[in-house]
């Protein structure tokens, strides 16, 4: 009797893999004697003899050795520091490789988590960038000492070593400018800079974000303590040396916590927000404020939402998770009335004011969750036409899927940044619901990160 004994995948083994497709995490995806194999930097098609660094039950991890076949679509890293940094996962995949490749991956999360037979044909071409570099609006950076200089960036992947980042190509080249000027000025001030393991220093975290269309920059001091060394010097300074920025705020966090923002925040000098337009609509943007990193390509998401929701201009839409109120405000002018509620409640404050400021007097909003309103709303005679959802990466809440399931909207339009999650909901929602099309949108390029919007049908 021949019994088959299952090989054991070893840390330090080396073997050759052929690479199938690309994992979530823009990693390579590969088998070796049935084991999955996560491989890091490697791209489909390729023959790559790798080290196994870590062992799972499931599966193994591992990093390159040798690259016996190339993929014709690998393309040299543009950034100096790329491997070195982890901010990015596929700079070395040409760009029109990663849009096929996101598309793949919204494609295997639903061949993993739903029932769906066929859903390829219903998945659309991701959406990219003409220009895929220097997108995103706002840095969030560490601040260390190297050398006894001053320096900025984020952690190494898996490691807590700083990486020094004098200029992100994926960064607007204003946010860069404002942070290695603000490293300067705190080298020649010697503010001290915050030592993570003696919690002790000043300055933890500078958050620089730039409005696109106004120009307008605020800048972000994140501190372990209130008192900042020669503080109005530094204020100073920074309006000399950076007249664009208009907003100069401090926020405490003394806590030992990897959250960036702790719970006091106030205005050392200027506006407390910046100005940002996207289309025909402006926002104030307060320090702590969520707003989209791709200004550029957020239109376009939101352009897709509108698409989705196909509106008569007699709909009644819920806007849940509405945060501000940016995505209802999109649709508000081909809408008999919007709704929209969020359980933070300076943001609901937040998005009357726009409604407001904008003129619209058939959108409002409500702080609290969308499973005690909706069925409220349904009880009083008020029945949505058409729900958007805008979830966090954990997906919606299972009580919000249940309550849309009994409050059964025509339309589901469901924006996701997590194709995981999504395909998990969508799954639940297939009970009374047709998944017409899926859009993936490429919000964040040279990453593994993919955005989607989902138009969802109610069954006849």
């Amino acid at each position: 009797m021949n019994i088959k004994t299952e090989v054991k995948i070893k840390k330090g083994q080396e073997f050759l893999i052929t690479i199938k497709r690309l994992g979530i995490n823009g990693e390579g995806v590969g088998y070796y004697k049935r084991h999955v194999v996560f491989v890091p930097g490697a791209l489909p098609t390729e023959e790559v003899v790798v080290e196994v660094t870590n062992t799972h039950p499931k599966f193994a991890e591992a990093k390159i050795k040798k690259i016996k076949k190339k993929s014709p679509q690998r393309v040299n890293a543009p950034c100096p520091i790329y491997e070195l940094c982890g901010g990015c996962q596929l700079q070395h995949l040409q760009y029109p490789s990663q849009l096929d490749a996101k598309r793949d991956i919204v494609l295997q999360a639903f061949e993993r988590h739903t029932r769906f037979n066929e859903i390829g044909h219903k998945i659309k071409k991701t959406i990219g960038m003409e220009d895929p570099w220097h997108y995103r609006n706002k840095a969030q950076f560490q601040v260390g000492l190297k050398d006894n200089k001053v320096i900025a960036g984020l952690y190494s992947a898996n490691s807590h070593r700083l990486i020094n980042i004098e200029n992100c190509i994926v960064q607007h080249q204003v946010t860069t400018k404002v942070m290695n000027t603000v490293k300067q000025i705190l080298q020649d001030l010697k503010i001290s800079v915050y030592d993570e393991k003696k919690r002790t220093g000043v300055i933890r975290t500078l958050v620089i974000r730039e409005g696109f269309q106004t120009g307008e920059v605020q800048l972000v001091f994140i501190t372990g303590q209130k008192e900042i060394p020669r503080q109005q010097l530094l204020v100073e300074e920074v309006k000399r040396r950076l007249p664009q920025v208009k907003s100069i705020v401090q926020n405490i966090n003394n806590r030992k916590t990897s959250l960036i923002f702790g719970d006091e925040t106030f205005t050392l000098d200027g506006k407390d927000v910046i100005q940002e337009t996207l289309g025909d609509l402006s926002f104030e943007l307060s320090a702590r404020a969520f707003f989209q990193l791709n200004p550029t390509q957020t239109v376009k998401l939101y352009n897709e939402v509108k698409h989705a929701a196909s509106l008569t201009g007699e709909d009644r839409i819920v806007d849940a998770y509405c945060g501000v109120g940016t995505i209802g405000l999109w649709l508000a002018d081909g809408a008999k009335e919007i709704r929209g509620m969020d359980t933070i409640k300076e943001s609901i404050t937040d998005a009357n004011e726009n409604a407001q400021k904008h003129g619209f007097k058939n959108a409002s909003y409500v702080a609290g969750k969308a499973e005690y309103w909706l069925p409220r709303w349904v009880k009083e005679g008020w029945k949505p036409d058409v729900i958007v959802v805008d979830p966090p990466r954990t997906g919606c809440d299972r009580q919000l899927l249940e309550t849309m399931l009994k409050v059964k909207p025509k339309k589901i339009v469901y924006v996701s940044c997590n194709p995981s999650t999504l395909a998990k909901d969508i799954d639940k929602l297939s009970k009374f619901y047709d998944v017409e099309y899926i859009q993936p949108v490429d919000m964040f390029p040279h990453t593994a990160h993919v955005e989607t919007v989902t138009k969802l049908v109610r069954k006849m």
